[in-house]
C-alpha cells in the first residue's frame, strides 16, 4: 500500500487528518502508541476509506459501565479490511438515489408484515388509513419522565425519511456533510450493493472502532471528556437532561437535536471519524443478547459474522424472536442518565425495517476484493 496516504501514529491520526475534509482537527491528547493510519488514494486503497489492519482482540467488555449484553470480553480475531472514513453523508446517499431511483423504507407506504413480528401476537393490524410512509423521531419532552418508556420521546411522525428527518417540515440543506439517517436496515443494503461495498460485521466494526486501544472504555481512550474536551457528538452537549428539548418537536416541527457533520471531532487511532455518537450505524449481523456467552465458550473465534437469527429476551413486549439488526456507536442522544452508548463494547438490536432519526452507517471493502481503477 505505498501509494496509500500513511501518517504514523496517533497524532497524525488526529491533528494530521485535517487534510481529508480541509479543515483544522486539532490533536487530541493521547496516552498510549497508536497504529499507523493508511487512507487509500484511489489507486493503491478505495479512495477515502481508511484501512483497518486486522488482528486479535477483546471483544466486548467487563468493565462497570457494560451493559449484560457486552459481556465477557474475549478473544476474536478478525481479518483486515477498509473501512469508509466517516458515515454515509447525506449527499452521498442522494447521489445513490439519484442514480438509481432507489425509494426508501420511510418513503413508503408501512408494511404490516414487517411490523406484525416486532409486535404482541394478536395485535391487530390498524386500519389502512394508518399505514402510511413516515418513520420514527425524536420529539423530546418538556419536563423531566422517567426513563423506563421510549415511547415518551419517540413518535412516528408520518412524512419523516432521510430527506426530512424530523419529519416533513425539516430539511437537510447544509448538512451534504452530515450522515444520512432514517435508513432501514434495507436501505443501507441497496446502498452497499450500488457503491460495491458492504457493512462490517459486528467484530469488524469493534475492532475498526477501538482504534488499536485495548479494552479502553472510549473509542479515544479511558477518559470521557480529556482537558475536558468532548470528544463525540453526545447528548452531553445540549446542556439538559435527557430526554428534556426546550421545545418539543413536532410532525410539522424541524427538530430540537440531532446529527453533525461528519469529521467535526477528532479521528480514532485508524483515522475514523465519529465511530462512537452522532448516530448508530447498521452492522451486518443478527442481534442476540447473549451472543458475547456463546462465543466465549470458543477456543477461537476467527471473522465471526454473528448468530443465525434473533434473539432478545430484554426487549419488553416485543416476542424475543422478533427480527433485529445490530447497531453500534450510539448516538448523539446518548448520556449518562440513560444508554452510555458511546463507547466501542455497546451494542443494541434495532428492528431491520425502522429508520430512525439517529440510525446510520458506513461501509467496509475486503482488500481482496478492491479493484485498481484501470
Amino acid at each position: 500500500m505505498a501509494g496509500a496516504i500513511i501518517a504514523a501514529g496517533v497524532g497524525a491520526g488526529y491533528a494530521g487528518m485535517s487534510w481529508w475534509h480541509g479543515r483544522d482537527a486539532t490533536a487530541a491528547p493521547a496516552t498510549r502508541a497508536g497504529p499507523a493510519v493508511v487512507v487509500g488514494d484511489g489507486v493503491q486503497g478505495p479512495l477515502g476509506m481508511a484501512w483497518v489492519p486486522g488482528g486479535e482482540f477483546l471483544m466486548g467488555s467487563d468493565h462497570k459501565l457494560a451493559q449484560s449484553n457486552e459481556r465477557p470480553a474475549h478473544k476474536v480475531r478478525v481479518d483486515g479490511f477498509w473501512m469508509d472514513r466517516s458515515h454515509v453523508t447525506n449527499a452521498q446517499f442522494a447521489a445513490f438515489v439519484r442514480a438509481t431511483g432507489y425509494v426508501t423504507t420511510a418513503e413508503r407506504k408501512l408494511d404490516w408484515e414487517a411490523i406484525g413480528v416486532q409486535l404482541a401476537p394478536g395485535t391487530p393490524k390498524p386500519p389502512d388509513s394508518d399505514m402510511v410512509p413516515g418513520a420514527m423521531v425524536f420529539v423530546g419532552t418538556p419536563e423531566q419522565v422517567p426513563l423506563d418508556d421510549y415511547s415518551q420521546w419517540w413518535a412516528f411522525v408520518p412524512g419523516a425519511d432521510w430527506r426530512h428527518p424530523q419529519g416533513p417540515a425539516s430539511s437537510i440543506e447544509g448538512k451534504d456533510d452530515h450522515p444520512v439517517v432514517q435508513v432501514s436496515y434495507d436501505d443501507a443494503l441497496a446502498y452497499a450493493k450500488w457503491a460495491r461495498k458492504r457493512l462490517p460485521t459486528e467484530a469488524e466494526w469493534e475492532f475498526a472502532a477501538r482504534g488499536g486501544l485495548e479494552q479502553a472504555t472510549y473509542a479515544w481512550g479511558d477518559d470521557f471528556a480529556p482537558q475536558g474536551r468532548l470528544m463525540a457528538n453526545v447528548w452531553e452537549q445540549k446542556g439538559q437532561r435527557f430526554p428534556i428539548v426546550k421545545t418539543v418537536v413536532s410532525a410539522q416541527a424541524g427538530g430540537a437535536v440531532g446529527t453533525s457533520r461528519t469529521g467535526t471531532f477528532p479521528a480514532n487511532g485508524y483515522g475514523l471519524y465519529d465511530m462512537t455518537g452522532n448516530a448508530w450505524q447498521w452492522v451486518a449481523d443478527w442481534y442476540r443478547s447473549d451472543v458475547f456467552v456463546l462465543q466465549a465458550r470458543s477456543a477461537s473465534v476467527v471473522n465471526p459474522t454473528g448468530p443465525a437469527k434473533s434473539y432478545d429476551p430484554e426487549d419488553r413486549g416485543v416476542p424475543v424472536d422478533a427480527p433485529k439488526r445490530v447497531i453500534r456507536g450510539g448516538s448523539f442522544l446518548c448520556n449518562v442518565d440513560y444508554c452510555l452508548s458511546y463507547r466501542p463494547s455497546a451494542r443494541r438490536g434495532n428492528d431491520p425495517f425502522n429508520p430512525m432519526s439517529h440510525v446510520g452507517f458506513r461501509l467496509v471493502a475486503d482488500a481482496n476484493d478492491w479493484k485498481r481503477p484501470s
